[in-house]
C-alpha cells in the first residue's frame, strides 16, 4: 500500500515510460509528416470527443479496480478483529492452567496470518510458519500443499478436543467455531479475488484506444501549434497512461505490487496484538523507508 509520502518520480516513470517513448516517437513521425510530406485535416472535435469517451472509459476501470482492492483491505480488516477474538476468546473461556494451549492456539493464528499472506501471494511461507509451531505440528504442516487451512484445522481439533472433555461449554465451543468460520470464510473470499482475473481484454482495447485518441488528436494539433505538438501531446498522454497503469496495479491486490494490500503489515500488527494478549514479549519491527509497504 503506498503511503502519504513524497512518492518517487522513478516509480512514476517506470510506470509508463514506454508509452511515454512511445508517444514521443509517434508524435515526433506526425509533425514531420504534417510539415514536410502532406496535410491531412481532421477536426480537433474529434480528438476531443474520443478523449471524453476514453476518459469515461478510465473512470469506469478505476472504479472497478477499487472496488477490488477494497475489498480485499476490508477482507485483512475482518482477519485483524477476528484473530483478536480467537485469542480472546480462548484465554477467558478456558481455566488459568490450559494457558499452554492459549498460547499454542495464539502462535498457530500468528502463524495462520503469514501463511496466508504467502499463500495469496504465492510465495512460501515455511520459514515465517516453523518457528510458531512443535515440532511435531510442523512435521505434518510442511507436507500441506495449503498451509493456512492446515493450521485452521489444528486449531480447530483442539477446540472440539477441549469441547469433548468438558473444558468449554456448548455456548463457548459454538462461540469459538463461529470465530473460525469466519477466518475460513475471510480467506476464501480473498482467494476468489486472487483467482478471479480482471479481464484482459478491456485493458488491451482501453489501451489501444488511449494510443488511437493521441494519434487523431496529434494531427490537428501539429497544423495548429507546429513543434510544440510534441510536448502538448505528452503532457496530454501523461495522465491518461497514469490513470490505466494506476487502475491496472491496483485490480489485482495480492500480487506483490507497491499498491498491493500490506498484508504482512497487517500481519506483523496482529502478532503484536496477540503477543500482548498472551503476556508475551512484543516484537519490533523495523519501520518502512520506503514510500510502501507490503
Amino acid at each position: 500500500m503506498i503511503l502519504n509520502k513524497r512518492i518517487p518520480l522513478k516509480y512514476w516513470l517506470d510506470l509508463i515510460k514506454w508509452d511515454f517513448i512511445i508517444v514521443t516517437v509517434f508524435s515526433f513521425v506526425i509533425f514531420i509528416i504534417q510539415d514536410f510530406l502532406i496535410r491531412i485535416n481532421i477536426p480537433i472535435t474529434i480528438g476531443g470527443f474520443l478523449g471524453t469517451a476514453i476518459a469515461l472509459l478510465l473512470s469506469f476501470k478505476l472504479a472497478q479496480s477499487y472496488d477490488r482492492w477494497w475489498e480485499a483491505r476490508k477482507i485483512w480488516g475482518a482477519i485483524v478483529n477476528d484473530s483478536r477474538t480467537l485469542v480472546l476468546q480462548v484465554k477467558h473461556f478456558m481455566a488459568p492452567e490450559n494457558i499452554a494451549l492459549v498460547k499454542t492456539i495464539g502462535n498457530r493464528q500468528i502463524a495462520w496470518c503469514y501463511a496466508s499472506c504467502n499463500h495469496l501471494r504465492g510465495m512460501d511461507a515455511h520459514d515465517i510458519v516453523r518457528p510458531l509451531v512443535s515440532e511435531m505440528e510442523w512435521e505434518e504442516l510442511q507436507h500441506k500443499p495449503h498451509m493456512p487451512i492446515a493450521l485452521l484445522d489444528l486449531n480447530s481439533g483442539d477446540i472440539s478436543a477441549l469441547h469433548r472433555s468438558g473444558e468449554i461449554n456448548d455456548f463457548q465451543h459454538v462461540q469459538i467455531d463461529n470465530t473460525l468460520v469466519r477466518l475460513t470464510s475471510s480467506l476464501g473470499k480473498a482467494e476468489r479475488i486472487k483467482n478471479t482475473v480482471f479481464p484482459k481484454t478491456y485493458r488491451v482495447i482501453l489501451h489501444f484506444f488511449i494510443y488511437i485518441f493521441l494519434i487523431v488528436l496529434s494531427i490537428p494539433l501539429a497544423e495548429l501549434l507546429e513543434f510544440a505538438e510534441i510536448p502538448l501531446l505528452i503532457g496530454i498522454a501523461i495522465p491518461f497512461f497514469l490513470l490505466e497503469k494506476i487502475a491496472y496495479t491496483i485490480q489485482d491486490p495480492f500480487d506483490n505490487h507497491p499498491t498491493d494490500t500490506p498484508m504482512t503489515d497487517i500481519s506483523q500488527n496482529i502478532e503484536k496484538n496477540i503477543r500482548q494478549l498472551l503476556d508475551e514479549d512484543i516484537p519490533e519491527y523495523d519501520a518502512e523507508a520506503s514510500f510502501y509497504i507490503l
